[in-house]
C-alpha cells in the first residue's frame, strides 16, 4: 500500500477542498432528486399476472394495500439453479429497510422470471424476509426491458437503460428498478426505472468501501462481490452469472 502521508494542517486543507465539492454533490442530488419526483407518470393498461407464495396476483395486489410499489428486477432465469450474484448482494441490503418502507407507503419486492419454486428455494438459502414474485408465465420483464428472448440476443440491438445496445452487451436476464404508483380507484401508474448501476444507491455496502481507505478495492466491476454464502470457497469471477 503506497499513499501519501502529510501533516495535519496538510490533511486539513486537502480534507475541505475535497468537502467542498461533497456538498456541490450533495446539492446537485438534492436538485436531480426532485427532478426525479417531477416526472410524468405512465397509466398501465395491461394487467400483469404474477405467481406469489400466497397463490396468483396482478400489480395492484402487489401494492399490497399501499399505494406505492417498488419492484427490484432480480437477475434469476427460469433456467438458472442460483439468481446472480450482484443481485444477490443487492438483495442483502433490502430486509432491513422493508418497516421503514412498508410504514411510509412504499410496498418492496423482487420479480423474477424464475419459478416460484425455485425462488423460494434460493429465498431460503439466504436467508431473506423480503417479498419475491414469479413473472415467470408474464411479459412483466420483456415489457420492461429486463429480459430477453433468444431471438432478441440474436437481433442487432437489445433495448436496455433506454439506449439500444449490441447483444454481446446484453444478457437473457440483467437488473433494474422500477416505481408504481396506485390511486384510490386501483388505477395503476409506471412513475420511474433505471437499470445497471442506477440502482448503485441501495447497496450500503459500496457506499461503506467508497469511504474506506482502500475503497471498493476491485480490478473490474464488482469482481469481488460473493454470494454470502460462498465467501470462503468461491473464486473471482463476474458479478451477474447464472452460475
Amino acid at each position: 500500500m503506497s499513499h501519501a502521508v502529510v501533516s495535519r494542517e496538510a490533511w486539513l486543507e486537502a480534507r475541505r477542498a475535497l468537502l467542498a465539492k461533497e456538498k456541490a454533490h450533495t446539492r446537485a442530488l438534492d436538485a436531480l432528486n426532485r427532478e426525479r419526483l417531477a416526472l410524468p407518470w405512465v397509466k398501465l393498461d395491461k394487467d400483469y399476472v404474477f405467481d406469489t407464495e400466497t397463490g396468483k396476483k396482478t400489480l395492484a395486489q402487489l401494492f399490497d394495500g399501499r399505494g406505492q410499489l417498488m419492484v427490484y428486477h432480480f437477475m434469476f432465469g427460469p433456467e438458472w439453479d442460483a439468481g446472480c450474484p450482484g443481485c444477490s448482494f443487492l438483495a442483502d441490503h433490502l430486509d432491513g429497510t422493508l418497516p421503514h418502507l412498508n410504514h411510509h407507503d412504499v410496498t418492496l419486492i423482487a420479480v423474477s422470471r424464475a419459478p416460484l419454486d425455485k425462488i423460494q428455494a434460493y429465498k431460503r438459502r439466504m436467508g431473506w424476509r423480503f417479498p419475491w414474485v414469479s413473472a415467470f408465465e408474464s411479459d412483466f420483464n420483456h415489457d420492461f426491458h429486463v429480459s430477453f428472448t433468444p431471438e432478441e440476443l440474436a437481433g442487432e440491438t437489445v433495448n436496455y437503460g433506454y439506449v439500444d445496445m449490441p447483444p454481446s452487451q446484453a444478457n437473457d436476464e440483467l437488473p433494474g428498478l422500477s416505481a408504481f404508483a396506485r390511486d384510490e380507484a386501483g388505477q395503476v401508474f409506471h412513475t420511474y426505472s433505471t437499470y445497471a448501476r442506477g440502482a448503485e444507491e441501495l447497496l450500503g455496502t459500496m457506499m461503506i468501501l467508497d469511504r474506506a481507505p482502500l475503497g471498493r478495492n476491485e480490478e473490474g466491476d464488482m469482481d469481488f462481490i460473493r454470494r454470502h454464502d460462498e465467501y470462503e470457497t468461491a473464486p473471482k469471477a463476474g458479478c451477474c452469472s447464472a452460475a
